[in-house]
């Protein structure tokens, strides 16, 4: 009962005396709290992979009121912005200037070959960026493809695509933006950033201080030094979160279908592993500029990379996909994001939240014995 209450007490002013110490380093408080609202801000609105107002360049070598009519619907589009030429060389020039995504060509014998039924427009792209070309060729087809819509509406034409009605409907992301994307992933990159980057930078100041030699000497435990190490951190990650959500909900507008405790329970298993790797890192370093570069590269730039944030794991080359899957913060991402934008898919939810359950034990349970063999 006495070792208990001793431990309890140590626990206590330890956790004080680390909190007062964060709270007196600018440059903690800095990565853990203004580097994250930087981070909302800039992912958020800085960053989209979505494509509006692309610029197209629009050839009419048949300025006939037919072929005006077939390529009204670029008008129309906010995802096109038509530039009308006179001449296929100057629609080059721009094109390769990257001035323009693309051309859209009408031939001048554009309206004879319609009255045959065998009229053509040629859409050429810019295919540098493979991604935004397949996007823009495909807004643009589908642009032109209202002209042929309308002509059935009003009964002038059969519809290219039959007699069936097709009704689309997007699932998951019904505002069809890449913000509801990449926000609930930013969840994950703040986190690895408090609770890996920041906990390795400043336990392995503590290092090069001496720091924790002087506590090696007193009856302090390497768990008691470990927890008020943690708990600090582990605070601020969760303000990191609290304002990622409030910026998700109110700045953004995305949609949270699962539950609220679920995040945030899932988001507190996430921030032990991510303060695990931290404390790993600063153990086996011990020296600050050697900790952040390590931690920079096993974690925030595996986690912005490598864990499906910006690319989709499946179309990476095996190698990068299995490197992927050992990231704990692929796991997470995966969870983070089904939770808001599809809701609590309970099999996902529990698989992945096992794993990282695993995860934290081990990486924990790895530091505390590397901070017990420095005591010996």
């Amino acid at each position: 009962m006495s070792m208990s209450s001793g431990s309890t007490r140590r626990l206590v002013a330890l956790t004080r005396k680390e909190t007062r110490q964060l709270l007196r380093d600018p440059s903690s408080i800095a990565i853990g709290i203004l580097l994250p609202i930087i981070l909302i801000l800039i992912f958020g609105f800085g960053l989209s992979l979505d494509v509006k107002n692309a610029p197209m360049a629009v050839v009419m070598e048949d300025a006939s009121p037919t072929a005006l009519d077939a390529v009204s619907g670029l008008q129309l589009t906010p995802y096109i912005s038509p530039l009308m030429l006179g001449s296929m060389q100057q629609a080059e020039q721009l094109l390769r200037a990257r001035r323009v995504d693309g051309i859209v060509r009408v031939p001048n014998d554009f309206s004879r070959r319609l009255a045959s039924g065998d009229a053509r427009i040629q859409v050429v792209v810019h295919g540098a960026d493979a991604g935004r070309a397949s996007i823009v060729l495909r807004y643009a087809t589908a642009a032109l493809q209202q002209n042929a819509l309308r002509q059935a509406d009003r009964g002038q034409a059969a519809p290219a695509i039959g007699a069936v009605a097709i009704e689309q409907r997007l699932w998951f992301n019904s505002a069809n933006t890449s913000t509801w994307y990449l926000v609930p992933g930013l969840i994950v990159l703040i986190m690895t950033l408090v609770g890996a980057f920041l906990t390795a930078l400043v336990m392995a100041r503590e290092w090069e201080r001496g720091t924790l030699e002087a506590l090696f000497v007193t009856p302090v435990r390497p768990v008691e030094i470990l927890l008020a190490k943690i708990i600090p951190y582990f605070g601020i990650g969760m303000v990191g979160l609290a304002l990622c959500l409030l910026a998700a909900r109110f700045l953004f507008q995305v949609p949270m279908v699962g539950s609220l405790a679920l995040v945030v329970l899932c988001a507190m298993l996430y921030m032990l592993v991510a303060v695990g790797i931290g404390l790993l890192i600063s153990a086996a370093t011990r020296n600050q500029f050697l900790a952040s570069q390590v931690a920079l590269l096993a974690s925030f730039l595996p986690s912005l990379m490598l864990s499906g944030f910006l690319f989709d794991l499946r179309n990476v080359p095996t190698v990068v996909r299995v490197v992927g899957q050992v990231l704990p913060a692929t796991y997470f991402m995966e969870l983070i994001r089904t939770l808001f934008l599809a809701g609590d898919v309970w099999p996902l939810v529990l698989r992945n939240g096992a794993i990282l359950i695993a995860y934290a034990v081990l990486l924990l349970g790895v530091a505390r014995a590397i901070t017990r063999k420095s005591l010996d």
